[in-house]
């Protein structure tokens, strides 16, 4: 009698106990993942629901002239103005709702359109409840066949520009949850008199996806114009700056030349005094040493120096650096380009430093290709004078004789740049600009004796006079081309 009761278990742990009480606990998971996953998205909502993504600012407040950022006020204005006579006649005349009530109604639903300029999202708050409110109150009146509920069409009308201005203003999880609101409290107003809404609920719902889906299409347009904006303005700037380095390095290794020079001459004299001079003592000699010493040091240094600013593979000018003296072959070669250009330069030019000397050479040089790319047919004028203690240089171009057909319609900008910083180094000025009555003029004043830059490169050296060959050109035009 009482052996049959324990071969139970044994029967039962035969079967395997491993499947079955994991069998009912595997959807489990799934189930808490998505309920979790649910509970969150509707906290988000709730969130996005109650705190706008912009601050409370005109729909068009970055418009340039004051009439562009009262247009939105005006237009709301002059749209309330026509809702709420429209929405009282409609709901007295069409619904039987009495005058008061209508009144209140029409007020209730059309004035919070003044807020969709800068409060959407607060005024979506009022106008829903409003609307949803005007629906319960017309079904204690009775129907007509030609009723439209639960929305009426003002009511309708004044929602979709509701909704677009969410579109234009909120993010596209904001909307889609106002419209998500929108479709539920449609569904329950028809479930609360089907007979009566013959399924006009569904047109708010759907006319609101479409003015929703355009809205966001004019958003996501407008702000990528924007980013786009911002990126060009941010790679102009970069490309200024990287212009700027550029062009510093290429005047640091040509001020290397000048420079390299001068140092070589001191050393070789150093060197070479005690052979040259006779009856030097023995600390003259030392001194003479020690300033070669210093000086194959600094050329050393500048070699460096110039290394790390040719890391790019770039090799050095083989030839001469130009100068003044040669002011006059770029002139000739502009004539025979098809230009008419005249040279004016003083005949007793005094000595010129090196740094100065090709430093007009470049302005000249760059602003006569500005011509050739700019402004084709115009007539130029070089100038080239003098005085005690300054170097001026003035180009000036004429209005262009072909003025729609340029070589190039927009610039890099690395000539003007290049000019700055030669006269900077050189401690100069540099005026560039139109002129009124068409045309271009690029003027430069430059020291004839060394001046330190204001912010000069610390490991560039400054450049030291040297004599330069006095040009005695005089001018050339057009009809002087060999």
């Amino acid at each position: 009698m009482t052996t049959p009761p324990p071969r139970v278990p044994p029967e039962t742990s035969t079967s395997p106990q491993h499947v079955s009480p994991k069998a009912p606990r595997s959807p489990a998971p799934a189930a808490d993942g998505l309920v979790s996953a649910a509970r969150r998205n509707l906290r988000r909502a709730a969130h996005d629901l109650t705190h706008p993504s912009h601050p409370p600012t005109p729909l068009l407040a970055n418009a340039p002239r004051r009439w562009q950022r009262l247009l939105p006020y005006v237009a709301l204005v002059a749209l309330t103005a026509i809702f709420v006579p429209v929405t009282i006649n409609m709901l007295t005349h069409e619904y039987g709702v009495d005058g008061g009530l209508a009144g209140l109604l029409a007020v209730a639903q059309t004035t919070p359109l003044l807020m969709l300029a800068h409060r959407p999202l607060q005024a979506w708050w009022i106008i829903l409840p409003a609307h949803v409110i005007g629906a319960l109150v017309l079904l204690g009146y009775p129907p007509h066949s030609y009723d439209v509920w639960p929305w009426p069409a003002p009511a309708l009308i004044g929602y979709l520009f509701l909704m677009l201005s969410l579109s234009l203003r909120e993010t596209r999880r904001t909307t889609v949850s106002v419209w998500g609101v929108t479709v539920v409290v449609g569904l329950i107003l028809h479930l609360i008199d089907p007979d009566r809404s013959k399924g006009s609920a569904v047109l708010l719902p759907v006319l609101s996806a479409v003015v929703m889906v355009i809205g966001a299409a004019v958003r996501e347009r407008r702000d990528t114009q924007r980013r786009l904006v911002e990126q060009e303005t941010i790679s102009e700037a970069e490309r200024a700056q990287r212009t700027l380095l550029e062009e510093r390095a290429r005047i640091a290794r040509e001020l290397h030349d000048v420079v390299a020079h001068h140092m070589s001459v001191i050393t070789v004299q150093a060197d070479s005094a005690p052979y040259r001079i006779s009856g030097l003592s023995e600390e003259a000699c030392e001194e003479f040493g020690a300033i070669a010493a210093s000086a194959r040091e600094s050329l050393a240094e500048m070699r460096r120096l110039l290394a790390v600013l040719r890391s790019d593979g770039t090799e050095g000018e083989r030839a001469p650096q130009p100068g003044i003296g040669r002011v006059q072959q770029l002139v000739e070669a502009t004539v025979r380009a098809g230009l008419s250009a005249e040279l004016s330069m003083t005949a007793d030019l005094p000595d010129v430093p090196q740094a100065v000397d090709l430093s007009v050479y470049r302005i000249v040089q760059e602003a006569l290709a500005n011509v050739m790319r700019h402004a084709p047919g115009a007539r130029v004028r070089v100038s080239i004078t003098s005085d005690d203690e300054h170097l001026t240089v003035l180009v000036v171009n004429d209005r262009a004789e072909r003025p729609d057909s340029p070589l190039e319609t927009t610039g890099t900008g690395h000539g003007l740049v290049g000019m700055r910083e030669r006269v900077r180094l050189t401690g100069g000025t540099l005026d560039t600009g139109p002129l009124p009555g068409g045309g271009f003029r690029v003027a430069a004043r430059l020291p004839l004796a060394p001046t330190a830059p204001d912010t000069p490169p610390a490991t560039i050296p400054a450049p030291t006079p040297a004599p330069a060959p006095t040009p005695t050109s005089t001018p050339t035009s057009p009809s002087e081309e060999p």
